[in-house]
């Protein structure tokens, strides 16, 4: 009889976002290595972005994977409105899984719940739990919530977690950073770092970039930033100074959309800021397009100290296209840069200063960066985080 495995994910191609780009892989990967496993997949009808919100098929069928879409309400803006989504998601699940039979449950997450959800279906349907966890939620609460919010709400979460790990018989680590924190609370578990890395589009894109040796850049320069636009990222902290100081020597290009937007989009407003264009996301073959057009790549996390463990997936997008990155990080994510990445300037989160000065030292050209791309390709990843999966399906 073949063995049956449900992965849950919020987030699912077309959808936008780093965890959707991820999932698929992961299922890809799953479907090369497993021979005859079914793959049940119950995620979501795309939703991360307002402007991306379109419907497809609520189900989707190929030999050996079942996909299905939970259809969402629109109110998605603030924690209060993901609260609602997320709630709506897990009674769906409830009931697309009641007297079902899996084998292995896997549930990848960013904002814990979903790893929640995941040890609660392992466990109703006494299966066994892989978690693939891309953030450290409990340890966030205390950058989204004032002090007294954020205690309590530590104590419930900080439970929910303890209770999803303690379920898992294996759980991944998007980032070696995070092993920091998971390592002291579960010292009885084992914890495998499968990181995000650089999707097939990249790399292609890579393969086709006509290496050159550094080349002097017309001013402007044009400068790209590509990503979320929320309280982890700043960019309305640090962005309309950079662009006031850099006027007539860089145009910048912000492609995303977040609850920061509207900040932003205000603090350039008032600083009459003629340098910078605010783009909605954009599918994956016009970001390509704007990434070829770019000088430089614009990265930047919020100065939190909950940020210095965290990898951006980002940072591997950026690595393929061979470009100059200027990058506002700290921690693990400037460690790894300046071990792996070339041609990078990084400078402190939210210092516009330190980041000016980043500005004048970099090397504007392309950078071949194809060992940087061979080593970290998503397929090869996720082929050994699949490997990894699978383990859990052999006999004990």
């Amino acid at each position: 009889m073949s063995k049956r495995i449900l992965l849950l994910t919020f987030f699912y191609p077309p959808d936008l976002s780093a965890g959707s780009f991820r999932a698929r892989a992961l299922v890809d990967a799953l479907r090369r290595r497993a021979g005859a496993v079914k793959i049940d997949v119950l995620t979501t009808q795309p939703n991360r972005y307002a402007s991306q919100a379109f419907e497809v098929d609520s189900v989707e069928e190929s030999p050996g994977l079942y996909v299905r879409r939970v259809h969402l309400p629109q109110m998605r803006e603030g924690f209060l409105g993901q609260a609602v989504a997320f709630w709506r998601y897990t009674r769906k699940v409830r009931r697309l899984t009641a007297g079902q039979d899996y084998d292995l449950v896997v549930a990848t997450s960013s904002r814990l719940m979903t790893a929640v959800l995941g040890g609660w279906v392992a466990y109703r349907h006494r299966a066994r739990l892989y978690l693939d966890i891309r953030d450290i939620f409990v340890e966030n609460l205390k950058v989204l919530f004032p002090a007294l919010l954020a205690m309590p709400l530590g104590w419930i979460f900080g439970a929910l977690e303890r209770w999803a790990i303690g379920r898992a018989q294996r759980v991944n680590l998007v980032s070696q950073g995070f092993l920091g924190y998971f390592q002291p609370r579960y010292p009885a578990l084992r914890f495998p770092v499968f990181s995000n890395g650089v999707d097939e589009a990249f790399v292609t894109f890579a393969a086709g970039v006509e290496k050159s040796f550094p080349r002097p850049a017309a001013e402007p320069l044009q400068v790209l930033y590509a990503g979320n636009l929320g309280d982890g990222q700043g960019m309305h902290l640090i962005l309309p100074e950079l662009a006031r100081r850099l006027r007539g020597r860089a145009h910048f290009r912000v492609v995303g959309a977040g609850g920061r937007l509207e900040p932003l989009r205000e603090a350039l407003r008032s600083m009459a800021l003629d340098n910078v264009e605010l783009i909605p996301p954009v599918a994956r073959e016009q970001l390509l397009e704007l990434y070829r057009e770019a000088d430089v790549l614009f990265l930047h996390l919020n100065d939190y100290p909950a940020f210095k463990r965290v990898l951006p997936s980002k940072l591997f997008e950026y690595a393929a296209t061979g470009k100059p990155i200027w990058a506002g990080v700290a921690g693990y994510a400037a460690e790894f840069i300046a071990a792996e990445v070339a041609n990078t300037s990084v400078f402190a989160p939210c210092d516009p200063e330190a980041a000016l000065e980043c500005f004048e030292q970099l090397d504007i050209g392309l950078t071949d960066r194809s060992a940087f791309v061979q080593r970290y390709a998503r397929e090869r990843i996720m082929d050994e985080m699949a490997q990894d999966i699978l383990q859990l399906l052999e006999p004990v």
